[in-house]
């Protein structure tokens, strides 16, 4: 899956995000509309964690569901 397609098929592919990153709320999942910066910011926010730890998780999480948004 490409940038594109993450972006026009958010409200679906967002329950696989939901899944993986269940403490991010509808509201903020809303915001970042597919967008791999806000995803990384929203993550970093609810988890407390760095950005190398939320890059490094993107990635696996990427791999794991085919998904680029590079």
């Amino acid at each position: 899956m490409n940038r594109d397609q993450v972006a026009g098929n958010w409200k679906q592919f967002k329950g696989k995000v939901r899944e993986q990153w269940g403490k991010l709320t509808d509201d903020q999942l809303d915001r970042v509309e597919g967008r791999r910066e806000q995803l990384a910011g929203q993550i970093q926010e609810a988890y407390g964690i760095t950005k190398e730890e939320t890059e490094k998780q993107i990635k696996d999480f990427e791999r794991r569901v085919d998904c680029k948004w590079h």
